[in-house]
């Protein structure tokens, strides 16, 4: 499984269905610090030090203007202030778009019902003992993983060991632009379904869960998945589109078929019905702001390409430099 990929597509989900707080174990010294409401004071010095990040197209067709938008699902708390481009592109947009919009409580209803559905995998004793211990690791309280099937404790203790690094799920950038729309008054709508997109990052057997979860374990226990989040982490907030068109180059995540299945269902597959979502807002009159994973515009069936073929005028914008 390509795991990385999986804790990516995952991190902003958990991160507001989740009360890590309501679960966390006692403080120590190991555990790193939760996320906390901003101060005044922070929100005051991130909006004038906000810069652009991640990575954005503008898309032309009929004569309107729509946005597509290449998050990062978990990030630091001064990447969550809209840089001008990002602001513009919010300001004359109708609509935003995410994968899911996981601030509406159907979509968290939704979501929690299918991530707590029965599974054919039955973890060994000494699997199971090692997920447990490396929540504790992480100072999550076993039972607050217990109702979700294996493949989502996984990826919640992935998506929170971001946290040594600075990366939090609670800033993904999607929760972030769930609330800035809402707070624009602008239409927010999901351009998945939370039982689609689910079904995507399950294992196909029994077998590939265990697969699954015995190697998520083994590059958590080794200390290389914190590595690997921060370098994805910081491509984004360089807008470094060249290394991440050259993602599978440096990932060290698709070295065996399985590898390259995963990546084919979780990201491939999956692009051509968001694309025909996105053109089928923008071709209702609505001026749309689509912010989707930043992994899903790259190659020939990346967004960017896909909307091409679907008839729009679409433009990179490169980023203002201080």
């Amino acid at each position: 499984m390509n795991r990385r990929v999986m804790r990516l597509l995952v991190g902003v989900l958990l991160a507001t269905l989740l009360d890590f707080a309501a679960h966390a174990q006692p403080s120590t010294a190991d555990c790193p610090p939760a996320a906390a409401p901003p101060t005044q004071a922070q929100l005051q010095a991130g909006a004038k030090a906000a810069r652009d990040h991640g990575f954005l197209w503008r898309l032309r067709k009929d004569g309107r203007t729509s946005w597509l938008y290449g998050t990062v699902h978990v990030a630091r708390f001064e990447w969550t202030f809209p840089g001008p481009a990002l602001r513009a592109a919010l300001q004359s947009s109708d609509v935003v778009a995410l994968e899911l919009d996981v601030l509406d409580p159907d979509v968290q209803r939704r979501l929690v019902q299918a991530m707590s559905a029965p599974t054919r995998a039955v973890l060994p004793p000494a699997l199971k003992a090692r997920l447990q211990r490396r929540a504790e690791a992480e100072c999550l309280a076993p039972q607050a993983l217990e109702r979700f099937n294996p493949e989502m404790q996984v990826a919640t203790l992935e998506s929170l060991v971001g946290r040594r690094a600075g990366l939090d799920p609670t800033y993904g950038i999607d929760v972030v632009l769930a609330a800035q729309a809402r707070g624009a008054g602008k239409t927010v709508v999901s351009l998945e379904s939370p039982e689609s997109q689910l079904d995507a990052l399950m294992m196909p057997t029994p077998a590939e869960t265990l697969e699954f979860v015995d190697s998520a374990l083994t590059e958590m226990e080794s200390g290389r998945a914190v590595p690997a989040l921060a370098r994805m982490a910081q491509v984004w907030a360089d807008a470094d589109l060249d290394m991440l068109s050259r993602y599978e180059s440096w990932c060290d995540c698709i070295k065996t078929p399985t590898d390259r299945a995963a990546m084919a269902r979780l990201l491939d597959a999956r692009n051509p019905s968001l694309a025909d979502s996105i053109a089928a807002l923008h071709v209702r009159g609505q001026r749309v702001l689509a912010a989707v994973g930043s992994l899903h515009m790259i190659g020939p069936v990346g967004l960017p390409a896909l909307l091409t073929q679907r008839g729009f005028d679409v433009e990179p914008i490169a980023f203002a430099r201080r």
